[in-house]
């Protein structure tokens, strides 16, 4: 049972982190709109692609969790 609990614990806490960020990302103003990002805008259409943006969050979260497992591993 405790396994479980540990368990739930780190999905709530992850859930309100994503919450958090969608919260706080309008507030941030080059997402969405860096170099590499794709807009296709037409009189009926509009496409958007982040691509660039989905990069940049990659890199950022393969540091972060590089990271965390290079200390917990020490």
């Amino acid at each position: 049972m405790q396994g479980m609990g540990k368990i739930l614990l780190v999905a709530g806490l992850l859930i309100a982190g994503i919450g958090l960020a969608l919260m706080f990302a309008d507030k941030v103003p080059f997402l969405g709109r860096l170099p590499g990002d794709i807009n296709i805008k037409r009189e009926n259409f509009e496409f958007h692609f982040p691509l660039g943006t989905s990069i940049l969050i990659s890199l950022v979260l393969t540091g972060l969790l590089w990271l965390i497992s290079h200390f917990k591993g020490r």
